[in-house]
């Protein structure tokens, strides 16, 4: 059986550059109401950056949310009207300065379904080339580069400095693409 809920009430409570929050009350399958806080957000991409050596492309950044440093995969988020593949080029571009040769789409996937309608989008990039003057990122994002093998990788997803789903399930992407 499909259980689904229907939004009776709807209020946009925060409307923010990223992310925008509403709560909904929504009637259950039973008949009864309840309420429903979500976190709504355009989408995002990310790419899995492979080097011509076999080595994957990581990004270092501060992330406020966490109060810590995290080792991720470059990643964005979708501009309004904007293509996703697009998003993916320019993302890797503004964030480790390389174009790639080829994208290839993977897989989509949901961040946290139970309160966010984020998906994020999965691209692996081959053909890597640095660009010679690579466009700007974000001005409010400070961001190291590494290149890893893929049993780097795994030591620092041992050592927690590798923490989110998105670089994770990448790294098991590109395991078994060897």
């Amino acid at each position: 059986m499909i259980h689904t809920e229907k939004t009776v009430a709807s209020k946009t409570i925060y409307e923010g550059k990223v992310i925008s929050l509403r709560v909904e009350d929504v009637e259950l399958p039973d008949g009864k109401l309840a309420k429903r806080e979500l976190v709504k957000h355009p989408g995002a991409v990310a790419v899995l950056a492979v080097t011509a050596e076999g080595k994957l492309v990581f990004v270092r950044q501060f992330r406020k949310a966490l109060e810590r440093t995290l080792v991720e995969i470059p990643a964005g988020k979708i501009e309004p009207g904007e293509d996703k593949r697009i998003t993916a080029i320019r993302e890797l571009e503004e964030e480790t300065g390389y174009h790639a040769q080829q994208f290839e789409y993977i897989q989509s996937f949901a961040t946290s379904p139970g309160f966010a309608d984020e998906v994020i989008h999965l691209y692996v990039a081959t053909g890597l080339q640095k660009v010679e003057n690579p466009a700007a990122g974000d001005e409010d994002e400070f961001i190291d580069i590494l290149e890893c093998t893929i049993e780097e990788a795994e030591q620092l997803v041992a050592d927690g400095q590798i923490f989110d789903a998105k670089t994770l399930y990448a790294i098991l992407y590109a395991k078994n693409m060897k």
